[in-house]
């Protein structure tokens, strides 16, 4: 009998310890380290660089050096600005494919860390708002692509795939639509259809009610196979099983585009109070 016990007693010590084990691992699983956090206090170039390309069939020129107004730092925010400059302006935005953007009156900032802070999954999180009323053709967004993407500026000799394959994902964490509610925004990854230049903008991704002139933090996060997406820490989506399609290293974009032909007059603006990239540990 006393053997008897003696064995229980070993038995529920390994399995106390066993589980202790389990639950001390997830807890630490669940600890995040920032390795990249940028609070604009300045403009800094070895974070980032503006990306001057033409997709999406866009109605601005993005402009470098933040030329027109079009990017500064300014009280310890990033804005960036689509400006109307009242005049054509000669862009020299070239598409994927090599053609250059009509003259346009609309002028705009977008930067990228691309070759200067780019990460394998982890999580990546901005708090920025969108300043005054939505109007009809913004398009304001914070989104990450994939490192080898083939697109200007191509910097690197490994950066010759094709949007939306592997190396080329993307994935966008908030996309503002003004030509459909005014307080709302999209997430949700890329479907990648398996050729270039074939991706499905809407089966991954819902639409979220947001007041958009106040600050929010808006993140995706790799949990397991998971991509989750969260406002202000509270998880609003989540795409199952399709963190595993972005082994890639990504870097990040932030931009504000003119995406139809309705007159604007003016500037809008997005401010950006600090972005951020955190691993697991």
């Amino acid at each position: 009998m006393k053997k008897i016990k003696i064995l229980l007693i070993i038995i529920i010590t390994l399995a106390v310890s066993s589980c202790f084990k389990s639950n001390n691992k997830e807890k630490t699983s669940n600890i995040w380290k920032v390795d990249f956090f940028d609070d604009f206090d300045n403009f800094n170039n070895e974070n980032w660089q503006d990306q001057r390309i033409w997709v999406n069939n866009e109605k601005q020129c993005y402009v470098p050096d933040g030329n027109f107004g079009t990017r500064k730092v300014e009280d310890g925010l990033l804005k960036l600005k689509v400006i109307n400059i009242g005049e054509e302006y000669d862009c020299d935005n070239l598409d994927k494919f090599g053609n250059k953007h009509p003259k346009t009156n609309y002028v705009a900032g977008r930067i990228a860390s691309k070759n200067r802070k780019e990460y394998i999954k982890g999580k990546w999180t901005a708090r920025l708002r969108v300043v005054g009323k939505s109007q009809k053709s913004m398009f304001p967004a914070w989104w990450i692509l994939g490192a080898q993407n083939n697109e200007s500026p191509v910097q690197e000799e490994d950066e010759n795939i094709c949007w939306p394959m592997t190396g080329s994902g993307e994935i966008d964490i908030f996309e503002h639509h003004g030509d459909y509610e005014p307080n709302h925004f999209t997430t949700g990854a890329i479907k990648n259809l398996g050729d270039c230049d074939k991706g499905d903008w809407w089966s991954y991704r819902i639409g979220v009610d947001v007041s958009l002139t106040e600050f929010h933090e808006y993140s995706v996060e790799w949990e397991g196979s998971d991509l989750v997406y969260r406002l202000d820490g509270n998880e609003v989506h989540r795409n199952e099983g399709l963190g595993d399609n972005y082994p890639e290293p990504m870097f990040a974009i932030l931009n504000f585009a003119k995406i139809t032909d309705t007159p604007m007059s003016g500037e809008w603006i997005m401010e950006v109070d600090w972005v951020k990239h955190e691993f697991r540990l």
